[in-house]
């Protein structure tokens, strides 16, 4: 039975399984820990970047963080379209270059606003810039990476700078085909268009930063470790008289003024104990408005 035959009868047809190669030598998943600080990061950009579009353009923006992955470049380079806006930014002490990629169409029409135009001037799709397009828009990507670099933090710490503008994706070389990227893809809307835009960074200016995913310490120094997790572990400490020895026949007859005799010396201060264990001698002081005792001398045990 074909795929139509299925349909015909009502039959629904198995969807076709996708399969994604992975390679284990270089492992590109993202940890947990890493994914939900970068994400954060991302999305502290977004906002940042409406923010600074709405002000350029003069018409309400918005930038919502889709997705944060990681990518070598060559699979990064393949996913955007052949004909597009890419901006290869220099960041210091880096071969690779970070890109910030978007549509051109989208980029004109973000100068269109700038220069006093307004949603119904008709774009040309997907060209190149002119001179004044690309000092325009170099402008505003430069504003976008203050932008990056606040919302990162201490978590890029390198000096970063708008070096050129690429149009065809096969042929910008922004890093080594095998190099790792962290790359972001965000939705930008300008009044009632949507589009898509992307973020890549190379891992290497991202994850000294972010260090181990599952750090472990070694057993050398595991009595410190103990110790200093045992210090700070509250306990219950008391300030207790002798300990009386009475038969359960005379708790059971206990009355209302009855007398039991306790066998501390009233010259003799009273035992301080740690969850029931003497610890030290103590006299009944105060401090203030409170009771307090007075540590007198200690006791020393060896178990």
């Amino acid at each position: 039975m074909t795929v139509q035959d299925q349909v015909v009868s009502g039959a629904p047809a198995k969807a076709a399984k996708s399969v994604e190669l992975y390679d284990f030598r270089r492992p590109t998943t993202l940890a947990r820990e890493h994914a939900r600080v970068l994400e954060l990061a991302f999305e502290t950009f977004a906002r940042q970047w409406g923010t600074q579009l709405t002000a350029r353009v003069r018409v309400l923006c918005t930038v919502t963080c889709e997705q944060v992955v990681m990518a070598t470049y060559d699979e990064y380079a393949g996913s955007l379209p052949p004909k597009t806006a890419m901006v290869l930014c220099t960041i210091a002490d880096l071969a690779a270059r970070a890109v910030i990629q978007f549509p051109t169409a989208s980029a004109l029409t973000w100068v269109n606003h700038m220069l006093g135009g307004n949603s119904s001037t008709p774009v040309v799709a997907e060209r190149n810039f002119t001179q004044i397009e690309l000092a325009l828009i170099r402008k505003l990507i430069s504003e976008s990476l203050e932008d990056l670099r606040y919302s990162f933090g201490p978590l890029l710490v390198d000096d970063m700078g708008v070096e050129a503008v690429q149009y065809n994706s096969q042929f910008a070389q922004a890093a080594a085909t095998g190099d790792l990227m962290v790359v972001a893809t965000f939705a930008i809307r300008v009044e009632k268009v949507t589009a898509t835009a992307t973020v890549a960074i190379p891992s290497a200016a991202l994850m000294p930063q972010l260090g181990e995913a599952n750090p472990t310490s070694t057993t050398s120094n595991a009595a410190r470790f103990l110790q200093t997790q045992i210090a700070a572990v509250p306990v219950d400490v008391s300030l207790r008289l002798e300990t009386a020895h009475v038969l359960p026949s005379r708790i059971l007859s206990l009355a209302v003024g009855d007398v039991l005799n306790v066998p501390h010396p009233q010259h003799r201060p009273l035992n301080l104990t740690v969850e029931g264990q003497p610890l030290a001698r103590a006299a009944v002081g105060a401090n203030g408005s409170r009771l307090a005792c007075i540590v007198i001398d200690t006791e020393e045990t060896t178990p």
